[in-house]
């Protein structure tokens, strides 16, 4: 799913409303048949079109958790990888720091730099 800012979900929801809203009203007018069948029919319709809408709520609202899971697993190992960096760089510092204070300071300047 593409971050959009849930632009396109709703977007989806007021098409697929306004689309199912304008078809069984043109249905509707369009039958012959007397008004307490018309009203039951648009009462009909609409619990419909309510359970329809509900259906696609609930699928895109599973696709929108799984996706937030797999970033949520791709965050703590992108935080994994740069906490494990940090620390093989401390170490390398902390390596370079103890040589450098030997007097061995050239040659920890070449091991720093040829890292």
């Amino acid at each position: 799913m593409s971050d959009n800012g849930g632009g396109e979900i709703g977007a989806f929801f007021s098409g697929f409303f306004i689309g199912g809203l304008i078809g069984a009203v043109t249905a509707l007018l369009l039958a012959p048949q007397s008004g307490e069948e018309t009203r039951k029919q648009i009462g009909e319709k609409g619990i419909e079109l309510r359970d329809r809408a509900d259906e696609e709520f609930k699928k895109i609202k599973e696709q929108t958790d799984a996706t937030l899971q797999d970033v949520r697993k791709q965050s703590e190992e992108l935080q994994r990888k740069a906490a494990e960096s940090l620390r093989e760089a401390s170490t390398r510092i902390k390596s370079a720091v103890e040589s450098m204070q030997k007097g061995e300071g050239e040659k920890a300047a070449a091991e720093v730099s040829a890292e």
